[in-house]
């Protein structure tokens, strides 16, 4: 009876601590999707080109090379600030300049200000962003069994995802329609984040009355006096959030162009077939989160059949109720989420092998958006997204496995490579404007490449085993 209280208490004392980190998760999905509907909004106001709208990004994802290179220094010189301020306050302070961020923004927006100023607001936003990630990541995977590190992850990364899918959705449809009809400029953007800022201050407002409560990690198989950069499969791993992060953003963030370009169609449209793309990254963590479970095989095939339904309907009455997408013109994803239940069970549930099979998924429907037709090439590229879903907990679990009391300096330094999300979206840009918008993908293509590498034996090199 006396373990049986012990493993409710464990459960309920990491309840509150889950909760907590998950809506963070949703929140800063929200924010970042936004970019993808800012870009060709601020690329028709200031008449730029694919590159120059792809700065936004380079801004934004840029900060948190920056905020993760000073955590990581000062973790070298043994003043780690995660250890020193602890895992709440950061999340504490990160929400606060967050929420001054989204301020500053819509003050740039109702002045109608040049576009660098909205470059240096949204570099603070991501410096926000960046305490966030440094603090919740490591945070998720501490606060259970770390057999189940990867499954938690997952979790909380699908209401990340829940966010990117209502961003376009509710994004696009305030800046290209609502507000857009009754505003000129930049002032479409001003009241979304203002009410982004006042939703920011309330989540910091409930982290810091929360009782948030943890058991740190215990050293494992390495020494702290080793070198993380001695270790290969940690540095290959921060490769790999940098070309996934990198393939991601790429993505989403010429995605409205490429459907507009590619089928002619106008970008609150593309804004809105734009939110399957992240929205079947929700539907796949979600999935992820049951596949890398503990839970019966039975059990688990019954809650993923559920949760592709659910996450499946959100995504369609949101996009039907704002945007009119009825279902004759999206049925063809549910043939794509069908597949996904085939690959992760060919997965078999093992975070690295599912790793290496959905990234040559990706590699794949890549190559095939370049060969079919354009109705059918925008599917293509919509439902990597499902296939993208696993990739970030996956890696950065691989990546962090047994580190003990070095977990949080690589954790710095794989948030550090989320500048992958600043550099490939401009490259991708510059491609675009040199061949056309369709062959640009040939860079994310590159990110899967590497990523198959990583999974199926990156992830192993240079990993010691008790």
């Amino acid at each position: 009876m006396k373990n049986n209280n012990s493993e409710l208490e464990t459960k309920t004392s990491s309840l509150m601590p889950m909760i907590s980190v998950t809506v963070l998760f949703f929140m800063w999905g929200f924010i970042t999707s936004l970019n993808d509907v800012l870009i060709p909004y601020l690329k028709g106001v200031y008449s730029l080109t694919h590159f120059q709208a792809n700065i936004v990004q380079f801004a934004f994802f840029g900060a948190y090379f920056v905020g993760a290179f000073v955590f990581y220094l000062f973790a070298r010189k043994g003043k780690d600030p995660i250890t020193k301020i602890g895992y709440k306050n950061t999340l504490v302070i990160g929400l606060i300049i967050a929420a001054i961020a989204c301020f500053l923004f819509a003050m740039t927006a109702k002045a109608n200000l040049p576009f660098s100023v909205f470059l240096m607001t949204l570099f603070l936003l991501g410096i926000g962003l960046t305490f966030l990630q440094i603090a919740a990541n490591p945070f998720v995977s501490i606060i259970g069994d770390r057999e189940t590190a990867s499954s938690r992850l997952n979790l909380t990364q699908a209401f990340n995802s829940l966010g990117t899918t209502l961003g376009p959705a509710l994004g696009g449809y305030f800046v290209f329609n609502y507000f857009a009809k009754q505003t000129t400029g930049t002032q479409a953007v001003f009241l979304p984040y203002m009410f982004l800022a006042a939703l920011l201050l309330a989540l910091t407002v409930f982290i810091y009355t929360s009782k948030i409560s943890y058991t740190e990690e215990k050293e494992d198989v390495v020494s702290k006096k080793e070198s993380i950069f001695k270790k290969p499969y940690v540095l290959l791993g921060a490769l790999g959030i940098f070309f996934y992060v990198g393939a991601e953003v790429s993505i989403g963030s010429n995605f409205v162009s490429y459907m507009k370009e590619i089928l002619n169609k106008p970008e609150s449209l593309a804004s809105a077939f734009l939110s399957y793309y992240w929205g079947g990254a929700m539907i796949g963590r979600f999935l992820g989160a049951v596949s890398l479970s503990n839970a019966k095989k039975t059990n688990k095939f019954i809650y993923m059949v559920l949760l592709a339904i659910a996450s499946f309907a959100i995504i369609f009455l949101v996009n039907y109720s704002l945007n009119g997408l009825v279902f004759h013109q999206v049925w063809f994803f549910i043939i794509f989420i069908i597949l996904n239940f085939v690959f992760f069970y060919l997965g078999e549930g093992k975070p690295a092998l599912s790793l290496g099979i959905f990234a040559l998924v990706n590699l794949g429907l890549i190559i095939s958006s370049f060969i079919v037709a354009p109705t059918i090439a925008v599917w293509c590229i919509l439902a990597i997204g499902l296939f993208n879903s696993i990739m970030w907990g996956n890696v950065f679990t691989l990546a962090i496995d047994g580190l003990g009391s070095q977990t949080a300096s690589a954790s710095s330094i794989l948030i550090m490579m989320i500048v992958g999300g600043a550099i490939l979206p401009p490259l991708q840009g510059l491609l675009a404007d040199a061949i056309g918008i369709k062959y640009s993908f040939i860079i994310p293509m590159i990110s899967y490449i590497y990523l198959c590498f990583y999974g199926l034996k990156g992830y192993k090199i240079g990993k010691i085993r008790p």
